[in-house]
């Protein structure tokens, strides 16, 4: 039996529901019951039934699943598929910063960990970020950790003061305008689409700078345009086709893998069904502080 159809078989007899985010494979992405960017897959976490979630995502979010179903058992294929944004910060970042700006809002970006989550006041996620920032009162900022998601936050909020983390997403960061523009020359008609964690010196050559849940939104509102250049993880290639098939989607020049994401295969997925291994565990502690923080997004994100 191919494994596609094992899995399949698999999941439906034991009612295991598998999540994935939308940079999964696209064999992961097709065994998927649901799929999406870290805002929608938190919310689904919430409503879905089933006691035992097979999260295809990078650690934080299996975090994140966690923390907002803890009487759940949310299982992670590969634990070691972490997220290098996430790595560049430590709790005590954040305390330091906290107290060197003690009158700051602290908003924390999702792709971190759950103890860092646990020293901020909200969390924001890359399609939520300036709805959640609009609705705060607070006049100064701390923004962490991605340094490109917090400046183009900050573009929209002049009249706040923003303090940033020097942190990036290693896909994204190295984006730069030739590799948006040598694809550009080829297919002119082309609208881009690039990734809020992109460098500032790539957004004048967008059309939109937008989250993965932000690009779909995008390609279902320019039904007349039939090609799109995607300035993020090729994932989400596979993810458009699928949802746009008489529509043409480019890669960048350099195209954009993150390898921590595609650590999760589907032969990781047969075994996570199979022998239910690798159950996410947060210490209560940490989840109940973060928890704060994550459901006040999911509040303000409405």
């Amino acid at each position: 039996m191919p494994i596609k159809d094992e899995i399949l078989k698999l999941k439906k007899e034991k009612d295991i529901i598998i999540v994935a985010h939308n940079y999964q494979s696209p064999i992961v992405q097709d065994v998927a019951d649901f799929l999406g960017d870290s805002l929608a897959l938190a919310r689904k976490i919430t409503e879905i039934p089933q006691e035992k979630i097979i999260f295809a995502g990078v650690r934080f979010m299996a975090e994140t699943a966690k923390i907002l179903a803890p009487e759940k058992t949310i299982l992670h294929p590969v634990p070691m598929a972490g997220c290098g944004m996430a790595w560049t910060i430590e709790p005590q970042d954040v305390k330091r910063l906290k107290a060197q700006h003690p009158d700051a809002l602290v908003a924390c970006y999702i792709n971190t960990t759950a103890a860092v989550k646990a020293e901020c006041d909200v969390v924001v996620t890359s399609a939520s970020a300036l709805k959640i920032i609009e609705k705060v009162d607070a006049k100064k900022i701390i923004f962490l950790p991605d340094r490109n998601l917090g400046r183009w936050v900050a573009k929209h909020f002049p009249d706040k003061e923003f303090i940033f983390h020097d942190g990036f997403c290693y896909v994204h960061n190295y984006l730069r305008p030739e590799d948006i523009l040598d694809v550009k020359k080829k297919h002119p008609e082309a609208h881009v689409m690039v990734h809020a964690e992109t460098p500032p010196e790539v957004w004048k050559y967008a059309d939109v700078v937008t989250s993965t849940s932000g690009m779909v939104k995008y390609v279902e509102a320019h039904p007349d345009v039939k090609e799109f250049i995607v300035g993020t993880d090729v994932g989400m290639i596979y993810r458009l086709k699928t949802l746009f098939p008489d529509k043409e989607f480019y890669a960048v020049k350099r195209p954009m893998i993150c390898k921590n994401m595609k650590a999760i295969t589907a032969e990781d997925i047969l075994r996570s069904l199979k022998e239910e291994i690798y159950p996410v565990h947060v210490p209560e502690h940490i989840a109940k502080k973060a928890r704060a923080g994550i459901e006040k997004m999911l509040e303000l994100s409405h």
